[in-house]
Order: C-alpha cells, then sequence, then structure tokens
C-alpha cells in the first residue's frame, strides 16, 4: 500500500485522538466515585433492611401493648363490679362473700401481672422505637453521601463527556484528510492490536511495541520510497516515519 508521507503523517494524528478518546472512557468508567457509590448503595440497602425490620417489630410491640392493655381493663372492670357488689351488701351468703372476695384477690392477682407484662412490652417498644429513629438518621446520612457521590460523578462525567464530544469532531475532521484504504487499514489494526494501530518511528524504535529495529530492520526502511506505508515486523502496526526516525 503507497500513501503520501504527510496522509501517513495525519494518520499518526488520528492515533492521537483515538488515544486521547480512549484515555477519557477510561477516566470516565475508573471515577472513584463509581466505587464509592457502589459501596454506599450496598451499606444504604442494609440499612433499609434493618430499619425495615425495626419498624415491624415495634409495629408487633405496639399491637401486643395494645392488647396487653386491653387485658388489664377487662381484669380491672370486672374486679369494680365484684367491689361494688361486695361493697353493696346485696350478697348475703357466707359462702357467696367468701367465693367474691377469693375473686377479688385473684383478679388484683391477675391485673399486677398483667401490668408487669404492659411494662415490659412497653419496654420493648420503646427500645424498638429508639432503633428505629437511630436508623432513619443513619439511612438519610448515608443517602445524603449516595447523592453527593453522584453529583460529583456526574459533574465528572460531564466534563470527560464534553471534551470527548470535542476530540470526536476533531477526530472526524483529521480522518476525512486520511485516504480511505489506509484509514481502512488502520481501523483493522487499531481493533487488533489494542486500540493502536499506527506508531511513530523514532530514534529507530517502534512506538507501538517500544523495541528497536535490528540493522536489517532499518535498511529496508531506509530503502523503501517514501510514500510506502511500512508495517512494524514486531508488532505489525503501521511504522510512520518522522523526521525524529534516526534513519
Amino acid at each position: 500500500m503507497n500513501a503520501a508521507p504527510a496522509d501517513q503523517i495525519r494518520l499518526l494524528d488520528v492515533q492521537a485522538l483515538d488515544v486521547r478518546l480512549s484515555q477519557l472512557d477510561h477516566k470516565r468508567t475508573s471515577l472513584p466515585e463509581h466505587a464509592e457509590i457502589e459501596s454506599l448503595t450496598k451499606d444504604l440497602a442494609q440499612l433499609r433492611d434493618l430499619l425495615v425490620a425495626s419498624q415491624t417489630e415495634e409495629s408487633d410491640t405496639a399491637r401486643e401493648q395494645t392488647k396487653a392493655e386491653q387485658d388489664v381493663d377487662q381484669v380491672r372492670q370486672r374486679a369494680a363490679r365484684d367491689q361494688q357488689r361486695l361493697d353493696s351488701g346485696t350478697v348475703s351468703s357466707p359462702k357467696d362473700l367468701e367465693n367474691l372476695q377469693r375473686e377479688i384477690v385473684s383478679l388484683a392477682k391477675r391485673q399486677g401481672d398483667l401490668e408487669d407484662v404492659v411494662l415490659e412490652v412497653m419496654e420493648r417498644r420503646e427500645s424498638a422505637q429508639e432503633r428505629v429513629t437511630e436508623l432513619t438518621e443513619r439511612v438519610a446520612a448515608v443517602q445524603a453521601k449516595t447523592d453527593d457521590a453522584a453529583s460529583r460523578r456526574d459533574a465528572a462525567v460531564k466534563g470527560f463527556d464534553g471534551e470527548a464530544a470535542t476530540v470526536t469532531k476533531e477526530r472526524e475532521l483529521v480522518a476525512a484528510s486520511v485516504p480511505a484504504d489506509l484509514l481502512k487499514l488502520y481501523e483493522k489494526l487499531r481493533v487488533k492490536e489494542g486500540g493502536v494501530g499506527a506508531a511513530r518511528l523514532y530514534q529507530r524504535r517502534c512506538e507501538g511495541c517500544r523495541l528497536e529495529l535490528n540493522v536489517t530492520e532499518l535498511n529496508d526502511v531506509r530503502q523503501a520510497a517514501r510514500d510506502t506505508v511500512l508495517r512494524c515486523e514486531n508488532c505489525h502496526r503501521i511504522l510512520v516515519r518522522t523526521a525524529d526516525s534516526g534513519l
């Protein structure tokens, strides 16, 4: 393949712009905010699970407290009725009086036991409420950190995208001035060789593979016509001669 030396030089310009686009893409995907957001998101999911569990516990203990208080109220009302009967003097049978008094004592004990249950449930509910408050605050704090990291990430990505758009336009303009067959070969090699399809020959060294050409390779390069499109014997990339090639 042949191409004017100036066209080959422009191919290096295309390569430089492609390298810049790759660098921008790498910077975009390797932003520290990505890992930060991923870590915070995991923490947030765990905290929200704990919060839901605590809210469920608080709700369950609230129902349990209501039921226990209702039980206490029922016993209290029954004891009040029995005491009222006892005080009214309507019960005259000694046996009935004894049974009524025994029931009042039993209800008093039952009421005391149920009130202990209410206190125990109230303590558990209070503990659950405190846990809900704590977790709600922690969720809000981690969410704020996540939002901040996302904002920083979006700002950085926007900057990279803006620069990439400018470089892409410049690349299109430069690539349009390169012969189609030369550009096609370059694109094929660029995909195959990890993003680098053309390299400068600098001080007898290929800047694609960083290897110095041996004597035989250098002689072949010296003897080649200026418009001959050369390929590196080592990495097979397009090898472009410049004033600094050391020939």
